[in-house]
């Protein structure tokens, strides 16, 4: 007889234990907490013929961004495709060979599908998530989950995940009220789901409210860091909340503490890293020599341009420390990405190279080259993934690369922009009065 998991699905090849195995391994993965590829070697080790506990093994390297993870993700799908499987399980499959040659939106579409068929696939519906966000598709990080919820409930396991995604594309979808409530919820349900804290914590961002996500991310933070590997993200949401305050001694301490203070290798971390440390520059703040540490922990990354949106977090760690050597590698290597058949190429062609160009231009000092060069790719940079906080950063440096190149009208332009858009940001209300606005007027 089938075995069937704990939301009635059918499942192919497993045992009780090695199914037990893949809810702890999935239940990882809803929260961020855990080792979820220990407990998927134990189920295969029990029964290597269970297909999914390969599939979401799969999953967890395709949906890792680095280069070495691709041979991982591709054993999985190898050795997926030979099992026994249910027309369900044969799109997983489906969707894992396109994630592993790169096709990320043909992924997207698999698992689209499929979980309009089956709203209760709670794999397909994290692993379309994280597709829709490393694609920056916004719309589809919330009507994915949308579609689903109306299977969903309050007793169902793994609820609290459907929420906290749900919060995260109503947050990118600008439904900041509605994504709060969403998120709050999500971790009333369980405290120590990492994204659904982590979609409040850019709900208080988009909307400035320093105050309000220092408190959110200090009430308890064992709940989003013990075990978390989204723990380095969410301490870059606190850093950013000091950041718009002007806290830099802040910024700097989570820096060398949790941020960076172990010198992870890991790309999502060193991401943050990278970013962090990037808007100090633009600001003028002295970090000192740490960005030496991570432009040798991106190195290995240099001639890999597998995935657009790291590149560019890579680059600034490169002129951050002065390795043109570096920076030159990965702009040979995103020419080759460039000319390849995956997905990458358009997320690079389109943004990921003009970003690192001019990233760099703005570490020569041609700082109206990175004014050419970013102007133009605003309004399509969500194509290389990454959310709207994420990808600030690009509007950060065009306004900083305006100031310093005396484009007077676009910098004055830019700034007012920014303060309409921020009004309650006293970053916004800084960058104005270096652009020369006067005051914001009163209505």
């Amino acid at each position: 007889m089938a075995l069937t998991d704990n939301l009635g699905l059918a499942v192919s090849g497993a045992s009780v234990k090695s199914l037990d195995l893949y809810g702890e391994a999935l239940r990882g993965l809803q929260r961020f907490v855990g080792d979820p590829i220990a407990a998927l070697d134990k189920a295969v080790g029990a029964d290597p013929a269970f297909v999914m506990a390969h599939v979401l093994k799969g999953y967890l390297y395709g949906l890792s961004t680095e280069r070495p993870a691709v041979p991982v993700t591709q054993a999985c799908f190898e050795a997926a495709r030979l099992l026994p499987a249910t027309e369900r399980e044969a799109r997983h499959v489906a969707a894992l060979v396109a994630l592993a040659a790169g096709n990320w939106h043909r992924a997207s579409a698999i698992l689209e599908d499929l979980t309009i068929d089956h709203p209760r696939d709670a794999l397909a519906l994290q692993a379309g998530h994280q597709i829709d966000f490393f694609t920056g598709n916004a719309r589809l990080l919330r009507d994915r989950i949308a579609r689903a919820l109306p299977a969903w409930d309050g007793a169902m396991p793994g609820y609290h995940a459907i929420l906290g995604m749900h919060a995260f594309g109503l947050e990118e979808t600008a439904d900041y009220a509605r994504a709060e409530a969403q998120g709050r919820r999500a971790i009333e349900l369980e405290p120590r789901d990492g994204w659904a804290q982590h979609a409040v914590a850019h709900v208080m961002e988009m909307q400035c409210r320093q105050r309000d996500g220092i408190a959110w991310m200090r009430a308890n933070t064992d709940n989003w860091t013990k075990e978390s590997f989204l723990q380095v993200h969410n301490w870059w949401h606190l850093a950013l909340y000091h950041f718009e305050l002007g806290e830099t001694d802040e910024v700097l301490a989570l820096y060398d503490g949790p941020i960076f203070g172990d010198r992870s290798t890991v790309a999502l971390n060193m991401v943050d890293a990278s970013a962090i440390l990037w808007r100090l520059h633009l600001a003028d703040v002295d970090v000192g020599d740490r960005w030496h540490a991570v432009a040798d922990n991106w190195k290995p990354h240099a001639d890999a341009a597998n995935y657009a949106f790291n590149d560019a977090h890579a680059m600034m760690a490169f002129v951050g420390a002065n390795r043109i050597d570096l920076a030159q590698r990965l702009l040979a290597a995103q020419d080759e990405a460039i000319a390849g058949v995956s997905d990458n190429a358009a997320f690079t062609r389109d943004v990921g190279a003009p970003v690192a160009r001019a990233i760099l231009a703005f570490g020569n000092g041609d700082h109206a080259e990175t004014v050419r060069l970013l102007k133009p790719i605003r309004a399509i940079a969500h194509r290389f993934g990454g959310s709207h906080a994420q990808r600030d950063v690009i509007d950060l440096t065009l306004i900083e690369a305006s100031l310093r190149s005396g484009n007077s009208a676009l910098a004055a332009a830019l700034a007012a922009e920014r303060r309409d858009a921020r009004p309650d940001s006293p970053f916004s209300h800084l960058i104005a009065r270096r652009a020369g606005l006067a005051a914001t007027p009163t209505h």
